[in-house]
This record gives C-alpha cells, structure tokens and sequence, in this order.
C-alpha cells in the first residue's frame, strides 16, 4: 500500500503593522473624514515648511548681512510700491515677510513640540505614579494639581517664566529664552496628562495580566512600563495632540507680551507682537500674514486633534 505524503499548505505571513493600521477602523474613519485630511495635509506642509526654511526662504531673516534698511515697510508684492522678490513685504528692519514666517514656524513648533514632549513624560510619569502605587504619593501629586488648575495655564507659564529669568538674568541668549519656554510651558500643562494617566490606571493595576505580572515578581517600573503604560496611550495621544496646539498658543501669547522669543530670532508670536506696533500707521501685512499663519497652523492641529478623539473613543465606533 502506498502511502501519499502529504502536502502541508503554505504559511502565511502575518500583517506587519502597517498593514493592520491601513485594515483598522482608524484610518478608515480618518478616510471618510476630509475636513480631517484636509487639516491633516496642511499640518504636514507646515512642518515641511518649518524644517525646509532655511532652503525655500528667500532671505534668512537671522542673518543682519542680508537685511537692508532701505527696504524696510515695503508693501506686498501686488500693491504699487511691492519690490521682488519680497512677495509679502517686509517689516521695518527690512526682513522678508514670508522668510520671517518660515523661520518663525519653526520656532513656534519647535517650542510646541518640545513643550508638550516635557509635559507629557512629567505628567505620565506622576500619573503612573499616583495610580500605581496610591497612599502619600497620590495624596501629594493630586493635591499639587488641583492648586495649578485653578491658575490658567498662561499664568503659571508666566510665573515660572518671570521665576526663571529673576534667577538667571534678563540678559539670556535666545537659546536659553527657548529652553525657558519649553519648561514653562511644560509645568503648564502636565496636570491634564496626570490626572488622564492615573484614572486609567487605577483601571488598569486590577486586571489579570497585572496580578500575573506582580506574581512571576516582576518590580513594579517594568510592569509601569512595559505592560500598564500601552494601554493607557490612546487618550495620551490626544491629550498632546490638542495641547500642541495650545502650546504654540501659550508660547506666541508669552512672545507677543515681550518674555518670549526677541526680536533677533522671532516666532509667530515676536513677529505678530512687532507688526502690532505699525498696524494703525498702514502696514498691516506686517501683523495680518504672521497672524493668518499662526490661526491657520493652530487651526489644523485643533482639527486634527478632534478626529483623533472621537476617533480613539470606543463609544462613538
């Protein structure tokens, strides 16, 4: 009797997860929703705006050999006097318009981006923290953020701004200015996360696979970390999508008050808080296309940042 071997059928890889992300309700839902793609696509050209500036800006607005006077308060490039190739004018010091915009995109989200970075792993690491192991240390840490939120956030960004620089100087390179406004910023707003992180694991500590974790005695960091930790990031990523939005905000309303970015190396802010001064003498592009880039910019981020919440919340699927 002859006995046909058998033929096993071919394995199959399984999805990478790119592929998973493309097959989830998430991107399907970020499909059906233009007004998302549309935000979405205008957050990535800033960005790419921000960090190609210093090749698609016509003149770099940082440097003082290639700023000249003589062409200061020119009009865009459509009204009678507009010079090329200053396509949106320039300012009193004789800067580019849309090269001081470029550069101070770049500012502005970089502050932003590093803010909400600083906020976000203070904020988790006091919620994991709080919910985690409760007692004195959740006492404390909530207490403390109760007192910050009854302060708006650009108070306190004020306070530690203004602590800071009575401490270091006034006198401070732009630099350390943006190093002081990243943590300023920061302080400001990692209540939110804290507060988000420990409720979720005060859900999340009594469940099975947090008993298994503490029976086979792995220390409390790992399972904070590598097991607690990924569950509770959904409502974390949204929670930084709509405070980057906020952080740029915090940071131009710090600039266009004077304790923000100078003059020499302006954001959105310094160049709105600049062409404020010459509003009311008739160079209104001074302060008008800064102004429509940052409300633009904010815009888009704030869209993206509500798609990703109802997007990210289970009772709206």
């Amino acid at each position: 009797m002859t006995v046909s071997p058998q033929v096993s059928a071919p394995s199959v890889a399984p999805p990478s997860r790119l592929e998973r992300f493309f097959d989830s309700d998430i991107w399907a839902s970020f499909r059906r929703s233009r007004l998302t793609m549309a935000a979405a696509t205008l957050t990535l050209v800033f960005l790419f705006l921000a960090v190609l500036a210093g090749v698609l800006a016509p003149q770099n607005p940082f440097d003082p050999a290639q700023l000249e006077l003589l062409n200061s308060r020119l009009p865009p490039i459509w009204e009678a006097e507009g010079q090329a190739p200053f396509l949106l004018g320039t300012d009193e010091q004789g800067r580019d318009i849309l090269s001081a915009i470029l550069y101070g995109l770049r500012i502005s989200l970089l502050v932003g981006f590093l803010g909400v970075a600083f906020s976000a792993t203070l904020g988790i690491g006091l919620g994991l923290i709080a919910g985690y192991f409760g007692g004195l240390a959740d006492a404390l840490i909530m207490r403390v953020a109760d007192v910050q939120l009854t302060f708006p956030a650009i108070l306190i960004a004020l306070l530690i701004d203004g602590v800071v620089k009575s401490v270091l100087g006034s006198d401070l390179d732009a630099g350390t200015i943006l190093a002081v406004l990243v943590f300023s910023i920061g302080l400001s707003f990692w209540v939110q996360y804290a507060r988000t992180v420990r409720g979720s694991v005060l859900v999340e500590k009594s469940k099975d696979y947090v008993a298994a974790a503490k029976l086979i005695g792995l220390p409390a960091p790992v399972i904070l970390i590598k097991h607690i930790l990924p569950n509770v990031t959904g409502p974390v990523l949204v929670i930084a999508t709509i405070n980057l939005a906020l952080a740029i905000i915090t940071e131009a309303t710090l600039s266009f008050l004077g304790t923000g970015m100078p003059e020499t190396m302006p954001s959105l802010g310094t160049l709105i808080r600049i062409g404020n001064n010459y509003l009311f003498s008739g160079e209104w592009w001074i302060v008008a296309f800064p102004g429509i880039a940052l409300a633009t910019l904010v815009l888009a981020i704030n869209l993206v940042g509500d798609w990703l919440r109802d997007a990210l919340n289970p009772k709206l699927r």
